[in-house]
């Protein structure tokens, strides 16, 4: 019996969001985009029922960036679920040890419908997980009905997410909310530092955590206003003007580089004349790569942090980090001072770099390396290999030009490009992560980096729309 014939039994119970029966008008999918954004933004304010306050380090901290998740809310687990089981189901089909034909409906169906089921027990594991783990308070004082309380809402919200996710991916809305829910958390927190209105008193007085706040108030208060101009711009531990400068000028690089592509001319077996371009991105996995890499070094901060702090005098744990809690931190997370944790981390200045340039080298090698590797690897397990796109091609009734109907031709001819453009565009995109580290962009480098790719894909889609539709601001 094949794997998906046993989700068959499962499907009826699932939550499902209905296939439009016509093509969604593109101002209606703009209106669904929105509210599901907005149930998004609201479910990240409302607190989780029960929980109790705790002021310990958040060992999730460094992975909420990627799983648009907010800490002590509804959306604690964030797009968690859907995630793990999207790359746990993509790496089961591509490795083969699931049987899927894309070409056969009903393959399709239960494979969407087994990553949900895998995604809902995703969701409930990780919810007791979190309960038991001692993250909202002792699991004794709280209660078993108050523990099941917070179970149930975190559940529930999981489902949410899931449900928003696949009414935009089945063509209510824009894109999916993966996207939208990362690229939203992204840049909510780069508006925030730029623009909070909250004080904090870090020993040099009462300042405003915002930069452009900031600036204005030093300006406004200090006398001297060459130093206040100074301590805007390089102020330690708060977000500052050059972080902001910094972030900026990531985002116009990384658009200046989306640009980059090879187009390779495509003409149709059927049709005499009819041409096309088949373009191969120099981002040609886009931000995969340093979405697998972030989630590989936040598993090993994680699970570094929870061994430290019950086993933190064996020499195995502190080979795998060692941490500290400084006094002030306003994100609430501990930092990396040891081991290999310290090392897969960034440095937090040039002036670390010279002070540790071993750490700084070994940095920037593992970034690069790993993004090229995981980048290189993901066309395999994706769908989006030489031979897979020579098949894509052959359905389509196109090939290149010159390469006739031999697939093994066309299959040479891609493998001169597609394997290149993606180890080659994994570097790249790790190198614009450690450059955004390394300026101190509002946000760490895989953020930004994330952001601005989800944003220009959502900017090409509206031009495309918008040009269908003949729309004058789109033209």
């Amino acid at each position: 019996m094949r794997f998906l014939h046993i989700i068959k039994p499962f499907m009826g119970f699932l939550p499902e969001v209905a296939t439009p029966e016509k093509k969604i008008k593109f101002q209606d999918r703009l209106l669904w985009t929105a509210l599901a954004l907005f149930i998004f933004l609201v479910c990240c304010q409302i607190p989780v029922y029960g929980i109790r306050p705790s002021k310990s380090s958040d060992p999730f901290y460094w992975m909420r960036v990627i799983l648009a998740s907010n800490k002590g809310t509804l959306m604690e687990l964030g797009i968690s679920p859907i995630v793990t089981s999207g790359l746990v189901m993509q790496l089961l089909s591509g490795a083969k040890i699931i049987q899927v034909d894309e070409s056969i409906k009903e393959d399709r169906t239960l494979f969407n419908g087994a990553q949900k089921l895998f995604g809902l027990v995703i969701t409930i594991v990780e919810a007791v997980a979190y309960v038991m783990s001692g993250m909202y308070g002792d699991v004794r004082e709280i209660g078993f009905f108050t523990c099941t309380i917070i179970v149930l809402q975190l559940f529930i919200a999981g489902i949410i997410c899931i449900l928003l996710d696949e009414l935009l991916q089945k063509g209510y809305g824009l894109g999916s909310g993966i996207s939208l829910f990362i690229a939203t958390n992204i840049c909510e927190t780069i508006v925030w530092k730029s623009f909070s209105p909250t004080t904090i008193n870090t020993g040099r007085g009462t300042e405003f955590e915002g930069a452009v706040i900031a600036l204005f108030h030093l300006l406004i208060t200090r006398t001297d206003k060459v130093r206040a101009l100074k301590e805007a711009f390089y102020r330690p531990q708060l977000p500052n003007i050059t972080n902001l400068l910094a972030t900026v000028l990531v985002f116009v690089v990384v658009i200046f580089f989306q640009g980059f592509r090879v187009e390779l001319p495509i003409v149709s077996t059927k049709q005499r004349g009819a041409t096309g371009q088949y373009p191969i991105r120099l981002f040609y996995t886009s931000n995969m790569p340093i979405i697998l890499q972030t989630a590989l070094v936040s598993n090993l901060y994680f699970f570094s942090q929870i061994l430290y702090k019950r086993f933190s005098n064996n020499i195995f744990v502190g080979l795998l980090g060692r941490w500290e809690e400084p006094e002030y931190s306003p994100s609430g997370a501990s930092i990396p001072v040891g081991g290999l944790a310290y090392y897969v981390s960034p440095p937090q200045s040039f002036a670390d770099m010279l002070t540790d340039p071993f750490h700084a080298v070994f940095y920037i090698t593992f970034v690069l390396a790993t993004c090229a590797l995981f980048s290189k690897a993901w066309i395999d397990v994706s769908g989006s290999s030489a031979r897979d796109v020579a098949k894509q091609l052959r359905e389509q009734q196109m090939v290149l030009r010159g390469h006739r109907n031999i697939e093994s031709s066309m299959v040479k001819e891609l493998n001169r490009y597609i394997p290149t453009a993606a180890a080659f565009g994994g570097m790249c995109i790790g190198a614009l992560t450690v450059a955004a580290d390394f300026l101190g962009a509002i946000g760490s480098g895989t953020g930004i980096l994330l952001a601005v790719t989800i944003i220009y894909q959502y900017f090409e889609m509206f031009v495309k729309e918008g040009s269908n539709l003949n729309l004058p601001f789109m033209s």
